[in-house]
């Protein structure tokens, strides 16, 4: 979403991301994030909470007005997950690792023997 959210600005689109790893979106360069620590799948909050959905896109327009570039400027959505963070967790979580995650958490391994020691 960076790389796209750079490619609108380049040609005079404004843009805000919502981000659910707001820390990567200033690795990668997003102009404007909005970060939502949310379970995956659910960006602007849990299906069917019109209030709540409408705050975070609120807040993403608010910051959409706000924030000028250049960037990146990184701001946070006030409110916690409003369920059980833990059981929206799992239910998202496949049961089985996917490759990708499986070849991360090896590499995370290999790096912390490493400065180990």
């Amino acid at each position: 979403m960076s790389a796209l959210a750079r490619l609108f600005e380049e040609a005079g689109l404004s843009t805000v991301v919502l981000n659910m790893m707001p820390r990567i979106a200033v690795r990668t360069g997003a102009p404007r994030t909005l970060g939502v620590e949310f379970p995956f799948g659910h960006p602007v909050g849990p299906a069917g909470d019109i209030g709540f959905q409408t705050r975070v896109l609120g807040a993403a327009l608010d910051l959409l007005a706000r924030a000028e570039p250049p960037g990146p400027v990184v701001e946070d959505f006030p409110e916690p997950w409003p369920l059980d963070f833990d059981v929206w967790k799992r239910a998202w979580h496949p049961k089985e690792q996917s490759p990708i995650v499986r070849m991360m958490v090896q590499e995370g391994l290999l790096r912390r023997r490493d400065r180990a020691g």
